[in-house]
């Protein structure tokens, strides 16, 4: 005897008795499973809300007859609790692997590293969502630290802090995201730092990331994905032009990632080689003829300070500031 329609089975009757199966004559099957035209429709905007198997999702639809609601949050539910079993299991294995996510909101920047165990992991569009979150979430954390600035403040935050992180005022703790990810894509992750930049008026933030992800793959929070990123903190004289500052920001960015300086410096350090790590004295990244003080005096602004993050380095956080 062949299932009933959800709609069928699942309101009772007058005195308690419950309904009669009412069976279509226009049944589909999916997957040799038999359901209904009323509830194929149903099956599939829960499957593409939520991205869990045809399976998974029939089963909560059949559950709580129909009810899509109930079935999403009975969905969530279970996959929490798979994906912490599962990240229980996997803890300790190493991931090394990754991406950095940059997001900038008008003077406020934040830069944050999650790691997994491969590449193929790493280009996958659920880890990059988890990503997202962890920037999203570190900015909304960090929103009332850009008002009433006098001068610039770059905070830093560790794993087991970033983890307590919501996406959002009413989100999720970015903890539990992390679970479902491990759950979904089978491999131990971390989310491992976060910094965040904030600067009063005239000053700017320059930014850069480095091995970028095709466009199609970033989300409407403009976060910027990639193996490298660059935080720096620059002071702008009232004549430099606005509309410039952005290229040199990222001229900026540019270099700290491709020179990996230690410290910034000073106009008066004497120039040096390839192995200098003082900022202002290493030659240019894009113009080695120069060192970038020389670059950056012309230009009416100082360099202040600066955010470097390499996808899987071993690396302890420096204190706030």
């Amino acid at each position: 005897m062949q299932r009933a329609a959800l709609s069928g089975v699942c309101g009772p009757l007058r005195g308690g008795a419950r309904s009669r199966p009412v069976v279509s004559q226009q049944l589909l099957f999916h997957a040799g499973l038999p359901t209904f035209a009323g509830d194929k429709e149903l099956l599939v905007k829960l499957r593409k809300k939520t991205g869990y198997s045809f399976v998974n999702c029939k089963k909560a639809l059949e559950k709580f007859c129909g009810d899509s609601k109930q079935a999403e949050a009975w969905l969530h539910e279970q996959a929490q609790k798979e994906g912490w079993s599962k990240a229980s299991k996997l803890q300790g294995r190493k991931t090394k692997e990754g991406l950095i996510g940059l997001l900038q909101e008008g003077n406020a920047a934040v830069m944050v590293e999650v790691n997994c165990e491969t590449d193929f992991v790493a280009r996958n569009v659920k880890f990059q969502q988890l990503v997202q979150q962890a920037a999203t979430g570190t900015m909304f954390h960090y929103q009332d630290t850009k008002n009433q600035l006098t001068t610039y403040s770059k905070r830093f935050m560790k794993a087991a802090e970033l983890s307590q992180l919501r996406t959002g005022p009413t989100g999720s703790l970015l903890s539990d995201q992390l679970a479902l990810a491990i759950g979904k894509l089978g491999e131990n992750m971390a989310l491992k730092r976060a910094a965040c930049v904030a600067v009063p008026a005239n000053h700017f933030i320059g930014s850069y990331i480095h091995g970028v992800l095709p466009a199609d793959n970033l989300s409407p929070a403009n976060v910027a994905l990639g193996k490298y990123g660059a935080l720096v903190i620059c002071q702008a004289l009232e004549q430099s032009q606005k509309s410039s500052l952005a290229d040199l920001g990222r001229r900026l960015g540019q270099h700290v990632v491709g020179m990996a300086p230690l410290s910034v410096g000073s106009l008066e350090d004497e120039p040096g080689g390839e192995a200098e790590t003082k900022m202002l004295a290493q030659p240019f990244l894009l113009d080695p003829s120069i060192t970038l003080g020389q670059y950056v005096q012309p230009q009416g602004v100082s360099v202040l300070d600066f955010v470097r993050f390499e996808c899987g380095e071993d690396t302890e956080l420096p204190e706030t500031e």
